[in-house]
């Protein structure tokens, strides 16, 4: 996950804090931040890029299956 949008959240986080804990928010921050980064890491997740890759890898796919199950169509009929 992009490390930008880990940190966007733990502002966002950190923004909705009471104003009288404000002085704990930097500490209060960086924990989210790192507890954020670890679980994060747990998950089986991929990027936009990994995954507009393989969508275009399986649309080849399965055009090349649909066209083999065409070419063996013609085979049974002769």
């Amino acid at each position: 996950m992009d490390p930008k949008k880990i940190e966007d959240i733990a502002r966002q986080i950190n923004d909705s804090i009471p104003a009288g804990v404000k002085d704990f928010a930097g500490q209060f921050e960086q924990r989210v931040k790192t507890i954020l980064q670890q679980q994060l890491s747990k998950l089986d997740v991929v990027t936009r890029e990994e995954l507009d890759v393989q969508q275009q890898m399986l649309l080849r796919l399965r055009q090349r299956v649909e066209q083999l199950e065409q070419e063996l169509a013609q085979l049974k009929q002769e």
